[in-house]
């Protein structure tokens, strides 16, 4: 699997608290678990088998420890419980947009450059740093060397987290990175906008031209690198990602959701209006989504939306983090609506249960409307002649 997996796998952990504890494998992968030291070695060997420098793993490894601590991160479950627009409100602040806008100033030319070489908008980049750094103030405690060091040991997931180990001694060798002093998050990432040691290695930037790609100290090196790699995820220069709009009060609404993509005009025919008048997009496929219902806030999501299902799988992460560009970029606050009451904890779990039962895959009944729970009330909202947004209410659990 591509490191971009293991970024998902970290981040609905850290961000949303989405990360379901997995069992233990049963029979220990090769090159996993055993003698510490044993295991070092055999790092070792790798690196070198693949031309890095014998000396720069051994200053790599240097002291490297298991952290369970990480063990302990790696194997919670958490839960993410809030709506978009409780999500969205705490992250998407006033503070956090003025200093958005100041830090587009501070480096209007940085972002400049970025747009220029890889098409990617400011406001992308700028709200992925707000969010997972705070524009770098909270990059992570936990060692890096140790964290991929434990991950790699473990025998949980090493075919995932072995490879980042073998970039971090790269980096190393570049002299981007202090193995003993080098802090991040507990799955391995790094730096302002929270990146793993393959994707650094592969997209790393000098932006501000002192010879080394420092993602974690240097606004100019994560900014031009951010850039770099969200092109690399097939983000298109020039294209919207998302666009909030206005609902008439029918719809065909069983053909909104993600994967439910029609030409943008499409909508437009049906009555979705675009808050900024802006319909030059109306030959792009274009999804409708209603993170609360057809009576919360409404957007269009474009072709571009994939690259933040790129970056962490979390619907309402993502939506957030989207919503956040636009208004980084010039648009104005969404419309709240008055979206109807969903569901407690208990309620959603009695919801999964009974779809279940009607034989719809929800996954784990955990009372996390995820994107199998979502597309199950869809369906059963559409059978039952109820408007089909996919927000599960009282109403609909009732009528089960």
């Amino acid at each position: 699997m591509s490191s971009v997996f293991v970024r998902r796998l970290a981040f609905a952990s850290v961000i949303t608290g989405c990360l379901a504890s997995n069992t233990l494998a049963q029979t220990p992968a090769p090159g996993c678990g055993g003698d510490l030291g044993a295991f070092l070695e055999g790092v070792k060997a790798e690196a070198v088998a693949k031309g890095i420098p014998a000396s720069a793993a051994d200053e790599a490894l240097a002291g490297a420890q298991i952290d369970q601590k990480v063990l302990s991160r790696d194997r919670a479950q958490g839960v993410f419980r809030q709506t978009f627009l409780e999500f969205s409100q705490r992250t998407v602040s006033q503070a956090r947009l003025d200093i958005g806008r100041q830090k587009l100033k501070q480096y209007a030319d940085v972002f400049a450059r970025a747009e220029r070489e890889f098409g990617v908008a400011p406001g992308v980049i700028t709200a992925f740093w707000a969010m997972e750094t705070d524009f770098g103030a909270v990059q992570g405690d936990f060692n890096t060397r140790n964290a991929l060091v434990t991950l790699s040991h473990d025998c949980r997931r090493p075919e995932l987290f072995r490879p980042q180990l073998i970039a971090l001694i790269e980096m190393v060798q570049h002299g981007d990175l202090n193995p003993a002093t080098n802090t991040g998050a507990w799955a391995g990432e790094v730096g302002q906008v929270q990146m793993l040691p393959e994707d650094i290695i592969a997209y790393g930037i000098d932006g501000d031209g002192d010879g080394h790609v420092n993602v974690k100290g240097s606004a100019p090196d994560a900014i031009l690198t951010a850039a770099k790699f969200i092109q690399s995820l097939g983000f298109k220069a020039g294209q919207p990602w998302i666009q909030e709009v206005t609902l008439p009060e029918s719809l065909p609404w069983e053909k909104s959701g993600l994967g439910n993509e029609i030409p943008a005009s499409e909508w437009f025919k049906l009555g979705v209006t675009p808050r900024d008048n802006d319909t030059s997009f109306g030959d792009l496929p274009a999804a409708l989504i209603l993170p609360q219902g057809r009576k919360g806030p409404a957007f269009l999501t474009y072709p571009n939306f994939g690259i933040y299902l790129e970056w962490n799988q979390s619907f309402i992460y993502t939506t957030s983090a989207a919503y956040f560009a636009t208004r980084l970029s010039g648009a104005p606050p969404y419309l709240k609506g008055t979206p109807d009451l969903g569901l407690d904890d208990t309620g959603m779990k009695a919801l999964q249960t009974r779809l279940e039962a009607l034989g719809h895959d929800v996954g784990k009944v955990d009372g996390i409307l995820g994107s199998g729970t979502r597309t199950a009330v869809q369906k059963e909202q559409a059978r039952l002649g109820m408007p089909a947004d996919g927000w599960p209410t009282q109403a609909l659990l009732s009528a089960l």
